[in-house]
């Protein structure tokens, strides 16, 4: 399925004035998380919970999260290392990031939820629902990270300097100042992490709906990398934004947004 920003058919309407929000740390076992909240009494259903990447936060997240809170429940988690918040005091691999987080949604008693992550978020959401299915009704998968057939140090750097002279300058600079927040050392331990993390072996075994969506021209996630993703997981679907790239959270909220609401149950 293919949607683009400017067809009317996916304009979602927002509410008018600022998104109001309620933050608020958790710990699990020692890993501080920070919980940015939109709650919506006007809906019963499942809220969203969305997820930054590599050595990134909420904020990229912001203008997606801005346009779901017109009609759900929209919550933003700040994952430990990053956005400003303490790092770990040890390692933390993608099947111990992914159970914490999995403890931080039960914590939080929404129901079952829809778990959104974005590049390597990808990883730790669909390793929380490989972990814990019963707290989720679907897993959704922006930019995923990383193609098999590109899985190294050179490639993914390769990919993403490309992408970085594609993206909007906003986007770049929310980008470039939470790297800078984030730190080289906690990067570089996470990056090892996302490039030894097989995604497609995590997919072939999910017991909730996949949706999947990249960027049209997303130098990172490419599209026969993503429809392998697709055709490994049990229940999977495939959505494209034409002419964004790897954040098009944010340069296409409304496309992103109009996919989720419509496709992920």
């Amino acid at each position: 399925m293919v949607l683009t920003e400017d067809d009317p058919a996916t304009m979602l309407k927002r509410t008018e004035g600022a998104v109001r929000l309620a933050t608020r740390r958790v710990d699990i076992g020692g890993l501080a998380f920070r919980v940015l909240s939109s709650v919506s009494p006007a809906t019963d259903a499942p809220a969203i919970v969305l997820v930054h990447g590599i050595g990134v936060s909420h904020r990229y997240l912001s203008r997606l999260h801005a346009e779901l809170a017109a009609h759900r429940t929209v919550v933003s988690v700040d994952l430990p290392g990053f956005g400003g918040l303490p790092k770990p005091g040890h390692d933390i691999d993608v099947p111990t990031m992914g159970r914490a987080l999995g403890q931080v949604l039960e914590q939080l008693a929404l129901g079952p939820v829809v778990l959104l992550g974005h590049s390597m978020g990808s990883q730790w959401v669909v390793e929380t629902a490989r972990q814990r299915p019963e707290l989720l009704t679907s897993v959704v998968v922006m930019g995923p990270v990383a193609d098999d057939r590109n899985r190294t140090v050179l490639r993914q750097t390769r990919a993403l300097t490309v992408d970085t002279l594609l993206e909007p300058p906003t986007v770049n600079a929310i980008v470039l100042t939470d790297y800078l927040r984030c730190g080289v050392p906690w990067y570089l331990t996470q990056l090892r992490h996302m490039l030894a993390y097989r995604l497609e072996d995590s997919v072939a075994s999910l017991a909730v709906p996949l949706l999947i969506i990249r960027g049209g021209a997303d130098p990172i996630a490419g599209r026969e990398w993503c429809r392998r993703l697709r055709d490994a997981a049990p229940h999977a679907q495939l959505v494209e934004i034409p002419r964004h790239h790897h954040v098009a959270q944010h340069s296409a909220p409304k496309a992103v947004a109009s996919a989720i609401l419509t496709l992920a149950l």
